[in-house]
Order: C-alpha cells, then structure tokens, then sequence
C-alpha cells in the first residue's frame, strides 16, 4: 500500500481538537463534581488560549511567509485554518451551552448563584458600590481614541471594555474608549448573604459596567461590550547570532505580548458598529470573530475552584503516599540495594526532594547535575541545589530558557542558581532540552559512585501532584557512566560515539523506536510472537507511523495509548486493523512516556522523555532509558495492562480520527487512576501495620 497516501494521516491541529473535545467531554459529564466540572471548562479555554498562541499563530505565520506546504493528511495551511474556525466555534457553542444549561442550574439547585447587577438586594447593591468606590475605581484607567490617542496596545488575553461615547457634536462620529478589567483584584467577588444558607457572587466586569459612566463625566455612555484578544506568541529566537540568549528571550517575552490578534472574543450583543470598529483597529477577519453569549474568558473558573465550603462538590483528594521503601532508611543505601520505580502522583515526588536535600547536606557528595525544564514557582528542587552549592559541592544545572511560556520564571531561577554558585548551562544551540536527568556523584569507603533519578516528567512539585509520570532511581554504574556523558556533552564540546543503556535524541533514538517496531514485524512475518504497547502524550511522527502501519500490516498487535494529538488512523482495513489507540482524560493527566517490545517473549521495555513527535527527535535532546529488573519490568506491563482495561475514561479512536468511550455493558467498572492510586495507598498501609509505624 502506498503509506504516503493522504488518507492515512489525521492532521494535527484538528486532532489536537479532538482531544481537546474529550477534555470538554469531562464538563459535560454529570457523573463528575459540579466544581470539577467547571475546572474541566477552565482546562478547555486555558487549552485553546494556547492553541491560538502557538499552533493557529504558526499557520498564519506561515500563510503571511509563503511557506503554505501540505501537512501529510493534504490539508494546506489556509485549509486548516478554515476547519480550526469550524472546529472551535463548534466547541464554544458547547462550551457555554454546557455551562448554562447544565452546571449553572446544578449550583443554583446547590443554592449557589451567579448574580447580574439587576438582581442585587439592596443590601448587596449598598456592598457593590463601596467596593466600586474603595477598591475597583482607583484602579481603572479608561483610554479614549481619537486623532491624538491611537487605539492602545491591549495585554494579550485582557478583558476589555470597549465604550461608546455620545459625541458632543452632532455631525461628527460617536466617540469610543478602552478600559481593561483590572486583573489584580478577583474577579469572582462574594457577596453578602440574603439568606444563611444561600452563597452569592457577582462577576468583577458586571460591577464596573454599572458604573461605567462615572469614568466619563460629561459625556453620555451609549453602549458598552466587552471583548478579549488572544495574541500570537510565534517568534523566532536567533540563538546563533544572539550575544546573549537570556537578553534575547527577554526581548522575545515582550514581544508576545504584543504579537498579532489571531482571536477576538466579543460579547454577543456588541453593537454592530463596535464590532466593525474593532475589526478595523485589531485587523481581524470575521473567522476570528468568536461571539461569546455569557462570562468572557472561561479560565475564570480556576478562581472559583478555589472558594471554601464547597469540598461535597469536588472529587475526594488522593494524597500521594509515601515511598515506604525509603522510609526509615539512608536513601543511598536504598538505593545500593535495589533500582526503585515511581509512579507518581500516586508515588510522592517528595523522595526526588528528599533526595537532592540529602545529597546537599551529605559530606560525601562531591557533585550534582541535573536538568530543569519547567519548575514551580517556589520550587524546593531549586532552593535543595542552591543549598548544595552553598555547602561547598560542585553543582551544574542545564536550565532550559526556552521551555515556552516558562522562560521568565526560568531566567530567574537561573539568575539565583548563578548566584548560590551553581554552574548554569543553557544546553545546545538550537535544541530544547527536554530530558529529565539528575546526577549525585558521592565518595564512598571503596569507590566513587553515581547516584542516578530519570523521570518522564519535570522536576516540578506542583505538577508532580497533577502528572501521571514515571521516575526511576538507579546506581548502575553503566547509567552512571551515560548519565556522566550526556551532561558532558550538555556543557562541553563532547561527542559521544556509543551509549551503555540509553537512548538520545536527536543523535539516534527515532532510529531505536523503528528498528524496535521493524523487529516486531519480522517477528510477526516470521510467525513469533510480536506485539507494541506505547504510551506517550503525542503521535505525530511520519517516519514512524509508516513503520507502524508495515507492522500492522505484518500482523503484529499494536496498543496505543495517546494522550492528546494522533495522526494515525487506525483501523483502517489492510492498512491499521491490527492497531488500536486510545485516550484517558481524568483528574490526572496523564504524562508517562513508555515503550513496550514483545521481542519474542522476552519484552524490552523503555521509559522516555519524548513523544513520538519530530520536534522530539529533531529538535529536542531526549532520553530513553530501559527497565530490565525483572520486577520492574512486570511492575509496568502491569501498568500498562490497567490502562488498557480501564471501562470508566478511556476513549477508543474510530478510523475517522473520532473518539468514543468504551462499550461498558457486561464489563467491570474500572478507572485506572483510581485503580493505581488504591494500590499504591495499599503499600503503604501495609508497610505501618508491618512496623512500629501502625502503633498498637
């Protein structure tokens, strides 16, 4: 079959809306915590903020540049944007259909109400209006436009009212002016109660509209909308020629906030002659055009998850447990022993902390190195190796400066490891790195040992809480030894030949994953046993999909389990009947990377950094690393089979790149996260009733 053909490939971006539909699937569903639900709503519209920045900013990027090329599915970049506009708008009409017919009548069944200005009490009305006085209007700053006041450069992603002003001359133009929502007070606001069992709130904007004409006196208010611009955050770094990288990723963070609107949101009873306005000054077309018929900005709904009193709304917290195999124990020696295996959030990412605190205040410890993609804001990963460096060790941290939307907060913690006396490296020249890599280097009574943690997550706390991720804890000597190398050549002029155990891109590691896939289809063409299990958050590709489709074709049985975009088709008679990919969206999401070989019955299992994506081979320096401990390696492919069999989250792709959820008639109701979360609490309920720990 000719595996170029256009037909076999799902385009990206409309598959990446595809996941972001499962996601908005989660808002919709009624068997989910009304709060809950409304953070599904706020992921939905956080998501395609991004969208908007990165992926539709690229292709109009391209289009302006003409640079217009088919992707494989034979869609032009001018083609994509027209079926995004369809798609999206689609799923708007959705969101705010859910939100108003579905989770807004539940909370006023729960006696929690959302209130316009209109139906204040007067009570309620009298707290308003001190609260406009005392605290909102200090802070609005309106901005007329007219010949000597051009329409102001908006923050990217603002809420904005747009006013319309009589003109003080009849034969002359309306007048318009700006004025920004303030974004340093809440924007949810608590009002006092009318009755003691009831909880009311008013939206920031709808107070100010009611006040609106006391920014502008001496002038009549015709009409007032507001509107919001989503911004493009697509520019390019010239690390070659840059004399200093961080001054050029701080030019580079201000200009996004500048860049070209490729979204204006608008309230749908805008006037007309606002609209047209608008569309000239922000040089929008009408596909950009999104009419929103309620609260702009959906993300708001992050605030509102955070009000107390509202915990019988939410799912039940899942705190991570504790690694009982380092409990009560030296964590090196541990270490010594066995090669440790983390699923976290279930598994606690306070062992990784706990470890880099130990290696910082351990006088045997010589050296740490260790990368850093994304961390938190106040990330005791960071503080633990500032410490180290303070105690004296040798402390080298690779920082990438241009994980997006992280840069500023990774400059700064670059600026304060540098001063602590850490080493700090930006990585290579033109690549991103994105592999999860610590190493303590400690003397001990016989020899010097490397002490290695690799993860398919970032050495992030607070998304170490939210991230399904594996860790891995090792002191092989043959880890340690590539471990040695990668950061070598990280921060040196190193070029290395030949790994021990593990996998780098982009020197090799898309050339691994195809000679693995073709040894499973020479193992199927040769009647042996042959099957892949990979999990991952992208599929996306080309090289590989084609070696997944030979495979397929050869017989071999091949599970996908794919987060989010999925360019394959499967299903596909001759071509993918032996493939299936599937997609868990949940309360966690889910991150871990794995690759499963059957190699005839004798697995080869791998743990990455990367997804399947060209960004990740080309452009990025990834690591895969293999589990070979027999326990270790049952302990996954029991992972993997949990996944697989879960009835409550898990979608399966249709061969039209749709997604549906599983057929559960006559099978056990399974949630997977769940499922590994109980087995990991089990542990270590076991271990204390096991030791002094249980008490009596």
């Amino acid at each position: 079959m000719d595996l170029s053909n256009k037909k076999y490939y799902i385009n990206r971006e409309l598959s990446w809306l595809e996941f972001n539909d499962r996601v908005l699937e989660e808002a919709q569903d009624k068997k989910n915590p009304l709060i809950e639900r409304l953070k599904f709503l706020a992921i939905t519209s956080s998501n395609l903020d991004e969208f908007f920045m990165v992926r539709v900013s690229t292709l109009v990027s391209q289009i302006e540049a003409g640079r217009g090329l088919p992707d494989p599915s034979g869609l032009s970049p001018l083609e994509q944007l027209k079926k995004i506009s369809i798609r999206v708008h689609d799923m708007v009409s959705k969101q705010y259909s859910c939100l108003y017919r579905s989770i807004l009548p539940s909370l006023e069944k729960e006696e929690i109400y959302f209130l316009s200005y209109n139906d204040l009490s007067p009570k309620q009305e009298e707290f308003t209006r001190r609260y406009f006085n005392s605290t909102i209007f200090p802070i609005l700053t309106p901005m007329a436009i007219d010949n000597s006041r051009p329409f102001p450069l908006l923050n990217n992603k603002a809420l904005v009212y747009l006013i319309e002003l009589e003109s003080e001359n009849d034969d002359e133009e309306n007048l318009h002016a700006v004025m920004q929502v303030p974004t340093v007070i809440p924007r949810i606001i608590e009002l006092p109660k009318t009755e003691e069992s009831k909880r009311e709130f008013i939206f920031l904007e709808d107070i100010i509209k009611n006040f609106i004409s006391e920014l502008f006196e001496g002038h009549k208010v015709l009409k007032s909308a507001l509107f919001r611009i989503t911004r493009s955050s697509d520019f390019e770094i010239d690390e070659e020629d840059a004399p200093d990288l961080i001054n050029e990723i701080e030019k580079y963070i201000k200009q996004r906030k500048w860049g070209k609107p490729v979204r204006l949101e608008i309230e749908k009873d805008m006037s007309k002659s606002s609209v047209s306005f608008l569309k000239k000054e922000l040089d929008v077309q009408e596909e950009d055009l999104y009419r929103i018929k309620g609260f702009l900005d959906s993300t708001v709904w992050f605030q509102f998850e955070g009000f107390k009193g509202f915990e019988h709304l939410k799912n039940s917290t899942l705190r991570p447990n504790p690694i009982t195999d380092f409990m009560d124990k030296d964590i090196f020696e541990t270490i010594r022993e066995k090669d440790i295996l983390l699923h976290h959030p279930y598994d606690s990412f306070s062992c990784v902390i706990d470890f880099l605190r130990e290696a910082a205040l351990d006088p045997q410890v010589l050296a740490i190195k260790q990368t850093l993609y994304r961390v938190s804001g106040n990330s005791p990963v960071v503080n633990a190796l500032m410490e180290a460096a303070e105690n004296g060790k040798q402390v080298t941290v690779v920082v990438e400066l241009k994980a997006r939307f992280d840069e500023e907060n990774n400059i700064n913690w670059a600026r304060k490891l540098e001063q602590a006396g850490c080493h700090v490296v930006y990585g290579l020249t033109g690549l991103k790195t994105h592999c999860k890599a610590l190493l303590v280097v400690r003397k001990e009574e016989d020899r010097i040992r490397r002490y290695v943690h690799l993860s398919t997550g970032n050495y992030n706390d607070s998304t170490a809480k939210l991230y399904t991720d594996i860790g891995y804890f090792t002191c092989k000597e043959t880890f340690g030894k590539d471990i040695s190398a990668l950061f070598n050549v990280l921060t040196g002029y190193s070029k290395i030949t030949g790994w021990n155990k593990i996998y780098v891109a982009p020197a090799g590691l898309r050339k691994m994953i195809i000679e693995e896939i073709e040894r499973e289809e020479e193992n199927a063409l040769a009647g042996r046993p042959a099957q892949i299990i990979a999990k991952m958050n992208s599929l996306v590709d080309e090289e590989i999909i084609k070696a997944l489709y030979k495979a397929s074709e050869a017989g071999v049985k091949i599970n996908l389990i794919v987060r989010g975009i999925c360019c394959l088709r499967s299903g596909v008679p001759e071509l993918s009947e032996n493939i299936k990919v599937v997609s868990i969206v949940d309360r966690f999401l889910e991150h871990s990377r794995i690759y499963y070989f059957e190699n005839d019955q004798n697995p080869r299992i791998f743990l990455a950094s990367a997804d399947w994506m060209p960004r990740n081979f080309d452009r990025r320096v990834e690591i895969a690393f293999p589990i070979e401990e027999k326990d270790l390696k049952e302990e996954i492919i029991n992972m993997l089979d949990i996944t697989l069999s879960d009835t409550d989250k898990l979608r399966i792709q249709k061969a039209d790149g749709l997604y549906e959820r599983v057929d559960k008639r006559g099978k056990e109701h399974i949630n997977s996260q769940l499922v590994f979360y109980e087995r990991s609490r089990k542990k270590y309920l076991d271990f204390l009733k096991d030791t002094t720990y249980g008490g009596e």
